[in-house]
C-alpha cells in the first residue's frame, strides 16, 4: 500500500515496499474468488495481528487512525468525528486537516498518540508496528492494524470500522459502490486488446507495481496488461534491463515524472520511452487503496482506451 507516499513519488519509499506480514487463517479473506479476486468477501475476527476484532462501538469514542486507508473510509462512512488524530501524512479528503496530525504512520511516536487519549487505534499491519501495537495494548488502548494492499482487504477495512464504529450499512454501501464501478469498468474493458505496461514505483532503488498490488488489479480491470505480474510481491525491484527485456507497450508514471523519464539516459532502454508511449495517471486517486479505487480505475481505463472515454464519463 502506498500509505505515506503517493506512486511516483520521490521523498519516501511506498509502504508497499515494506515486507509483507503473513494474514492469520482465512483472515484474510484471502479466500477470494478465483474468477474476482476483488469480489467483497468474508471478513476474519482477528486483525492482522491477531488481535480481537471490535464487533461493536464501545472502543471507538476517540479513534486515532494512522493507517491512510482507514483514516479516508472513516470520513466515507460518516464517522470522521470520532478522529482525534491522524498520520501527518494524509491529505484526502481536505476536511482531514481538522484533525490533529500525529506523526508516522510506521513506528508511530507512542507518546503523542497516547496524549490524544485513544480508546481505539488504527494502525497498518506491518512487522514494523508489532512494537506500537504491544505498547498501545500495554497501555489499554484497542488497537486494529490492518495491512491493505489488495482491494480485497478495503472491503475487509470497510467491514471491520463499520461495525467498530457502529456504521455497518454506510459501510456496506461505500462497499457495493466502489464494488460496481469497478464491475463496470471491467465490462467495458474485457474484449478490448489488452496493452502490456509497466508501472514505475520508485526511482532508487528501482522499483515496479508486481503483482502483489491494487495497482496491479487495478491495471488488469482497466485492461491492461502488468508485465511484472507474475511477482508476488506488491512493489519488487527489478533493473532497467529486466523492464527492457519484458518490452512493454506502455510506461504508466505521473505527469511530473514524464520529462524525466523521456531525459533519462537508462531508460532510453525501454522502447516505450524512446516511442514517448506513457499512460498518465494522478497519484491523487491512485496512491491509495480507498474508497477512490472505483475513481482510479475509471481513470486508468480511460488513459488506455480513449475509446471509452464517452462511456465512461
Amino acid at each position: 500500500m502506498l500509505a505515506c507516499s503517493r506512486a511516483d513519488s520521490t521523498a519516501t519509499p511506498p509502504r508497499d515496499a515494506l515486507p509483507v506480514v503473513p494474514l492469520p487463517r482465512a483472515a484474510a479473506t484471502a479466500a477470494v474468488s478465483a474468477s474476482d479476486a476483488t469480489a467483497p468477501v468474508a471478513p476474519a475476527d482477528t486483525d492482522d495481528f491477531g488481535a480481537p476484532l471490535p464487533v461493536d462501538a464501545r472502543f471507538a469514542a476517540r479513534v486515532v487512525s494512522l493507517n491512510p486507508a482507514a483514516t479516508e473510509a472513516l470520513f466515507a462512512i460518516g464517522a470522521d468525528s470520532l478522529l482525534v488524530g491522524r498520520l501527518r501524512w494524509d491529505e484526502y479528503p481536505p476536511a482531514v486537516s481538522r484533525i490533529a496530525a500525529l506523526g508516522d504512520g510506521i513506528r508511530p511516536n507512542i507518546e503523542a498518540v497516547l496524549a490524544a487519549r485513544p480508546t481505539l487505534v488504527l494502525l497498518y499491519a506491518t512487522a514494523e508496528n508489532r512494537a506500537a501495537a504491544d505498547a498501545l495494548a500495554r497501555a489499554g488502548v484497542r488497537t486494529v492494524a490492518l495491512r491493505v494492499d489488495r482491494i480485497a482487504h478495503f472491503y475487509r477495512l470497510l467491514h471491520v470500522l463499520g461495525r467498530a464504529v457502529g456504521a455497518q450499512p454506510r459501510a456496506n454501501t461505500v462497499r457495493d459502490s466502489v464494488h460496481a464501478t469497478l464491475s463496470r469498468v471491467r465490462a467495458l474493458t474485457t474484449s478490448l486488446p489488452r496493452p502490456r505496461v509497466v508501472w514505475p514505483a520508485w526511482e532508487s532503488p528501482l522499483l515496479v507495481i508486481g503483482g502483489g498490488s491494487y495497482l496491479d488489479e487495478l491495471l488488469t480491470i482497466a485492461g491492461a496488461e502488468n508485465v511484472f505480474h507474475d511477482i508476488s510481491a506488491p512493489s519488487p525491484p527489478v533493473s532497467i534491463e529486466e523492464i527492457a527485456k519484458r518490452n512493454p507497450d506502455m510506461v504508466v508514471t505521473s505527469a511530473n515524472r514524464v520529462a524525466s523519464l523521456r531525459t533519462s539516459p537508462s531508460w532510453q532502454a525501454v522502447g516505450a520511452v524512446r516511442a514517448q508511449r506513457f499512460v498518465v495517471h494522478d497519484p491523487t486517486v491512485t496512491g491509495r487503496p480507498s474508497v477512490v479505487l472505483g475513481m482510479a480505475a475509471v481513470q486508468l481505463a480511460r488513459a488506455l482506451h480513449p475509446e471509452l472515454r464517452e462511456s465512461l464519463k
